[in-house]
């Protein structure tokens, strides 16, 4: 369609940007530790780096693996919290020329499996916490080198001690565990630093996240994001707001985890790129710590999902926080809701501005102008070198106004699904990748999701699919039947529901939900279990979940 949005671009930012203007993220984070060496890069429990810190451990970081024989392209997992330690692990693993392969902390031992032998990692950087889960499937995976960490790890001495003491200990967070061939995160900075780090030549085209997403079959894929993916999203990103930044000035709250592609690309990257603050928040669920720390900061940028927004506007003390300095709040990850934007807008005087994106576009793909004042109820309007359309089930576009999928193409958009081409070839035809959400568009380019094709389920900003669950439910062996819906819940946007026929007339509502806890990370275990004697079908035999929905 023609790009009828761009009129309502506001003055200063550019129709098109070069996503080719860095040759990779390495380049764009040299330049970055280089002039801005002195400004504060990270922040986490009161302990500050700075782009100088940054480039030093990064450094011995990158060197250590190189060390260890690990070779350019060779994926390397992290699975932690926000911390310090994130930010050293993920810059150096691209500069040492290597893939991110981003894991949830919370992962159960079957997903971890899964994601590791997917990508054929070779090392693996884990939070002592979960470092048990690991140990379940550590003979079932091909890992080289194992890095753990404690949460205290990145903080000065006695608050280092005291904090790893107090987390194993007192509060019982770290439960025993045993690994082969690991090292100490900090033993890995020491003998990087004895190691020489050889600066790799980065294109393009080389892989820099392989980052994972369901899928309709329900086998999570592993999107393949280039550093050319990466570095056009950072530069449309950027381009798109970038009247409202002022370089080495912006400090940002990041309470969504690095390991999600929306607060990596939009906090973490794009922030790196102007010398911006990142107060690291490692457990944003702790609303009154949270609100504490945001009391120490005069931020000017926080992103979230409709839930953190929703549960700092109803947690005591944060109207009271000094607002002053907020630019902008940038919701993403799931629709933000009406109510809670007019509440945010009443309470902090800053629109909350919403934009769309997705995993296999790098994520960003529309946002509001940052010259909206008040919540439009759309996902905004496409970022510069940006194009979409709205298509009908024949792929021919449908008038304006009218509902249909929503395709997009730009420079953003994945190299493809890893080891599967098959289902890239779905996805991406001739350019375009179908998102598989319905939406619409008006007369000045603004876009509103109105449905999802797909069965997704999205749970606080993160998506559950169906057949997941329905085969971790299925595997129960007294379930004949199962179906997994999304029922809306003010909370978290969605709650799973599973609709079962029993095989054995013991199983029990509890029984069902223990065993998914055991197979499932938190957000995709079921909250609602409905017994049936049948479940409506087609003529074929295909369980009609939308009726199941509907009911």
């Amino acid at each position: 369609m023609e790009k009828i949005w761009l009129e309502r671009y506001p003055n200063g930012v550019p129709k098109e940007i070069d996503p080719d203007h860095y040759a990779s993220l390495v380049e764009i984070f040299e330049e970055s530790v280089k002039k801005y060496r002195d400004h504060v890069a990270f922040s986490n429990m009161d302990t500050e780096i700075t782009y100088g810190q940054l480039d030093e451990l990064t450094t011995k970081f990158a060197a250590y693996l190189q060390g260890i024989g690990l070779k350019k392209g060779d994926p390397v997992a992290v699975m932690m919290p926000n911390l310090l330690q994130y930010p050293v692990a993920l810059f150096g693993i691209l500069r040492a020329g290597m893939t991110v392969v981003n894991v949830n902390p919370l992962y159960t031992a079957r997903e971890l499996k899964h994601q590791l032998t997917d990508s054929k990692s070779r090392a693996i950087v884990i939070l002592k916490n979960f470092a048990h889960t690991l140990e379940k499937i550590e003979k079932d995976v091909e890992l080289d080198k194992v890095i753990v960490t404690g949460i205290g790890d990145m903080l000065p001495v006695p608050k280092r001690w005291i904090v790893n003491l107090v987390v194993k200990h007192v509060k019982k967070m770290v439960p025993s565990y045993s690994l082969s061939k690991t090292i100490e995160f900090n033993d890995v900075l020491a003998e990087g630093a004895k190691k020489s780090y050889t600066r790799p030549q980065v294109a393009g085209e080389d892989l820099a996240f392989l980052q994972y997403t369901g899928g309709t079959t329900g086998v999570s894929k592993g999107a393949m994001l280039t550093h050319r993916n990466m570095v056009a999203n950072l530069d449309q990103i950027s381009a798109f707001i970038l009247p409202r930044l002022s370089d080495g000035k912006e400090v940002v709250i990041t309470a969504l985890p690095l390991y999600h592609i929306f607060a990596l690309t939009a906090n973490c990257l794009a922030f790196l790129k102007f010398g911006g603050k990142n107060i690291l928040i490692t457990n944003p669920r702790d609303m009154p710590a949270f609100i504490k720390e945001l009391g120490k900061h005069k931020f000017t940028m926080i992103s979230g999902v409709n839930t953190l927004f929703n549960g700092l506007l109803h947690t005591p003390g944060f109207k009271d926080l000094d607002f002053s300095h907020l630019k902008i709040a940038l919701g993403g990850g799931m629709a933000v809701q009406r109510a809670v934007a007019e509440n945010w807008e009443k309470v902090t005087g800053a629109a909350l501005l919403e934009g769309y994106g997705l995993t296999e576009c790098s994520p960003v793909v529309t946002a509001n102008p940052f010259d909206i004042e008040h919540y439009t109820g759309s996902i905004g309007i496409p970022l510069p070198s940006t194009e979409c359309k709205i298509v009908d089930e024949d792929g021919n576009e449908v008038p304006m106004g009218e509902p249909g999928e929503l395709l997009v193409k730009g420079p953003q958009v994945m190299a493809g699904y890893l080891g599967r081409p098959e289902d890239t070839d779905k996805a991406i035809q001739d350019g375009w990748f179908a998102t598989g959400d319905m939406a619409t568009v008006d007369e000045h380019g603004f876009f509103r999701i109105v449905d999802r094709k797909k069965d997704m389920i999205l749970v606080s900003g993160f998506n559950v699919y169906p057949n997941e669950i329905e085969d971790v439910v299925a595997s129960h062996p007294k379930v004949l039947e199962v179906a997994a819906v999304g029922v809306a819940n003010e909370s978290s946007g969605e709650v799973v529901k599973i609709v079962v026929v029993k095989k054995d007339q013991s199983l029990a509502e509890k029984e069902l939900i223990d065993f998914c806890r055991e197979n499932l990370t938190a957000y995709k275990v079921p909250k609602l279990v409905e017994f049936r004697d049948e479940l409506p079908k087609t003529n074929v035999g295909k369980i009609l979940r939308r009726e199941l929905r509907d009911d």
